[in-house]
């Protein structure tokens, strides 16, 4: 049975391909201002790619945050359900998620088979978030998918008490002039990132979670991935799916419709 699943982000769009739960294509794009259209570039990208017509797909599911502008979907499903049921298709094992997006972070407490049995959320603050990491790089004039690598060549993290986004710019620049290194700079914000998110998670994963999974476009920056274990003192599982695992868990709803 062929599904797609697309996840419709504040800043990317993905989409993917599979049959009976496994993966087959991916495909991504920004979302830019108009969602809809975005949507169906990775939907008929997806088609056009692997030779499909529409009426072979038997089943599609929206998520995130412009799922309601999906029309063609059959349904359209939250973000914090389909990363539940994506990483738990993935690794079984799964009880928690942490997932950090473009403009959110959530932190999810799962049961067996993806179940969500509690969650935290922060969408009010750009700290925590793609967004910050994004101010922060046109702060420095440094490629945000060089962020990861720069940070790990840094002698120490240079302290940014402020976890608001406008606050911490303002910081950011001072450490400039003051000739900070950019790698110092870099592993300072991967810290207070890593700082906020942990605050938040552990708010929820009370006593420790068994296994813990991190999800969304962040994760692959693997200096807030490690910035983010030593402050919950807890190693963190990032599958190379990361950043399409909503995407992946609404194709497995749509299997299950």
């Amino acid at each position: 049975m062929l599904t797609i699943g697309i996840d419709i982000g504040s800043v990317t769009a993905k989409g993917v391909l599979m049959s009976d739960g496994a993966l087959l294509a991916a495909k991504s794009c920004f979302t830019g201002y108009n969602a809809e259209q975005a949507a169906r570039s990775v939907y008929e990208g997806l088609l056009e790619g692997n030779h499909l017509t529409k009426t072979q797909v038997k089943g599609i599911v929206a998520t995130g945050y412009g799922r309601n502008s999906v029309p063609f979907a059959d349904k359209a499903v939250t973000e914090i359900m389909c990363h539940a049921v994506g990483a738990n298709h993935l690794k079984p094992d799964v009880r928690a998620v942490i997932d950090i997006g473009g403009q959110d972070s959530k932190a999810i407490l799962l049961g067996e088979r993806g179940k969500v049995l509690n969650f935290i959320m922060n969408d009010k603050c750009a700290a925590g978030t793609g967004r910050f990491l994004e101010v922060m790089a046109r702060a420095l004039e440094v490629d945000l998918d060089a962020f990861g690598s720069m940070s790990e060549k840094a002698d120490y993290a240079a302290p940014i008490s402020s976890l608001c986004a406008v606050f911490a710019e303002s910081e950011v620049v001072s450490l400039i002039a003051k000739g900070e290194k950019r790698e110092n700079i870099i592993a300072g914000i991967h810290a207070a990132i890593g700082s906020r998110v942990a605050a938040m998670a552990g708010r929820l994963f009370v006593g420790g979670a068994a296994s813990l999974m991190m999800t969304g476009g962040v994760a692959r920056n693997v200096g807030v991935v490690q910035a983010l274990e030593k402050a919950l003192r807890h190693s963190v599982d990032v599958s190379p799916h990361a950043q399409i695992m909503g995407a992946i868990g609404a194709a497995r709803l749509a299997q299950a419709a």
